[in-house]
């Protein structure tokens, strides 16, 4: 295949997993999926290997891209059967981000999987938004090991009914399980009809060819930090049960074919819900090193192949059922992040970023009142760390997560709640001679009785600042001005507020005398 064939063939295939993110959003009823875009698609082929995706969400991508053959090993396929899991243990995530697998099959073989990945805010636990303050895998909600939710092509009503039967809102539940659904279908349709056009034994050479390619590229890229080991140390806040700074270490072992991000000292897994399943490290890992390659390698089990990864099990990063991981997912994974560009930041001091500000910043809230059953789930953004060719953005999401935030007019036509205020945090980035990212403000104003919870980082360590730039500053929840903890259930009344303040990014190089920022 040469260059030419070769880049049309890879295009092709992310265009399969564009469409699918369309098909996705365009038909899902929850706002969390059609608004917020928390979904992620992609293409992998026959062995479980990752072939293509979509620029959706890090954190979902890298993690199938992880544990998909060994999910691939454990179920018997036949043409037109779906199987739907959430289990973190068997490839998921945490139990809000369903995953759903359609083979393909071509000339009566499997050929390929068509997999999306959607955020349902309500996965069946006690805590309406799906993300308690939780102590075990089960207080977060249905755990969901592989099974057939499409069976040679029908639905399987029973099983739907069992999956969002017990929802606050059943309706909405089903409509997500659809939307993702039609999305494989549309994956099927047009990753069958490349296969028509190219042949089988060539679209099979073609994803050798890419992976090969990806393979060369990133390697030229990787290969450019310094042989060596360096390494670096960053906390959590707490568990949510009373256990605070709980260490992750990183070891990162360059060598002239491969490296090696070593995990081994990092915290034995804890009793609240910030361990992580090792598919999630992973993403993490993945997804930094996929930072530091062109902009042209393709998405693929290639370009990770000389990267290697241990987490102890039993650690923090490499958690055993059944231990709970809600924010595992959504704030562990950011802080690896942090570790990673940390020890990173010794190999290579002017080429990485200060921290950004290092927390999803998810708030989850809803009701089981009478008529008023409802959930709402997002994450917000907050200050993007500084670097050497400019300042960090202010208030984006950064690093594993890419999802938009909820647009007020849905919140306010869909929700009791109002917002009053939405906002960037002026002072809140670290200064530099680059200075980072601003944080936001958004403080929501209750109209009925609902219970809420949060799960956020950052709130008692700084993101720290790279080559003498300053931390940003850490970020602050409060409920009608009274501080909250980073990880905590309330139940508000009709009237009350609730503020969240992110952190900033923290600062890229020493300020200059005159005392400006130069971001430009």
């Amino acid at each position: 295949m040469d260059p030419i064939e070769l880049n049309i063939f890879t295009s092709r295939l992310e265009a399969v997993c564009d469409e699918m993110g369309a098909v996705l959003r365009n038909a899902a009823f929850s706002p969390n999926i059609r608004d917020r875009l928390d979904f992620s698609c992609a293409v992998f082929d026959a062995q479980g290997e990752l072939c293509a995706q979509a620029a959706h969400i890090p954190v979902h991508l890298g993690s199938m891209a992880y544990a998909m053959a060994d999910i691939v090993s454990r179920v018997a396929w036949h043409s037109g059967d779906m199987v739907v899991l959430n289990d973190p243990f068997m490839g998921g995530t945490h139990l809000p981000d369903v995953t759903l697998i359609a083979p393909l099959f071509y000339e009566g073989r499997p050929s390929a999987f068509l997999v999306n990945r959607a955020h349902h805010a309500d996965i069946g636990a006690s805590s309406p938004g799906s993300m308690p303050v939780s102590s075990t895998l089960e207080q977060e909600g249905r755990v969901i090991p592989p099974g057939k939710l499409v069976r040679g092509g029908a639905v399987d009503g029973d099983f739907l009914r069992q999956l969002t039967g017990d929802n606050r809102n059943p309706r909405e539940s089903e409509g997500d399980f659809a939307a993702q659904i039609s999305a494989n279908r549309s994956g099927l349709k047009r990753l069958h009809r490349l296969i028509d056009e190219w042949g089988r034994e060539a679209f099979l050479s073609g994803l050798a060819a890419l992976n090969s390619y990806a393979e060369r590229l990133a390697w030229e890229a990787l290969k450019r930090i310094p042989v060596g080991e360096y390494r670096f140390e960053d906390v959590m806040d707490d568990d949510g049960q009373g256990n605070g700074d709980i260490p992750i270490r990183v070891r990162l072992a360059v060598n002239t074919d491969h490296i090696l991000a070593d995990f081994a000292g990092t915290a034995p897994q804890v009793p609240g819900n910030i361990n992580c399943p090792v598919s999630v490290a992973a993403a993490a890992v993945y997804y930094v090193f996929r930072c530091l390659m062109p902009s042209q390698t393709p998405a693929c089990a290639g370009c990770f192949r000389s990267i290697h990864l241990n987490a102890p099990e039993g650690s923090l990063l490499n958690a055993t059922r059944p231990a709970a991981v809600a924010a595992g997912n959504v704030e562990t994974s950011t802080r690896v992040v942090d570790v990673v560009l940390g020890a990173l930041g010794q190999a290579l001091p002017e080429a990485l970023p200060a921290a950004s500000h290092g927390s999803m910043n998810n708030v989850a809230m809803g009701s089981d009142s009478d008529g008023s059953q409802w959930d709402y789930y997002e994450t917000i953004g907050g200050g993007m760390g500084a670097g050497r060719d400019g300042g960090g953005l202010d208030g984006v999401q950064t690093h594993m997560t890419n999802t938009l935030n909820t647009p007020i007019e849905v919140i306010e036509t869909r929700f009791p709640l109002r917002l009053e205020r939405y906002a960037l945090r002026s002072g809140s980035c670290g200064r530099g001679f680059r200075c980072g990212g601003e944080g936001l403000i958004r403080t929501f104003k209750f109209l009925a009785p609902t219970q809420v919870t949060l799960l956020t980082e950052r709130r008692n360590h700084q993101p720290w600042g790279s080559c003498g730039g300053m931390p940003g500053q850490v970020g602050i929840n409060s409920h009608n001005g009274k501080q909250l903890p980073a990880k905590v259930s309330l139940k508000v009344e009709t009237g009350d507020r609730l503020t969240i303040e992110t952190p900033g990014g923290g600062g890229w190089g020493v300020m200059p005398e005159d005392g400006e920022c130069c971001d430009y």
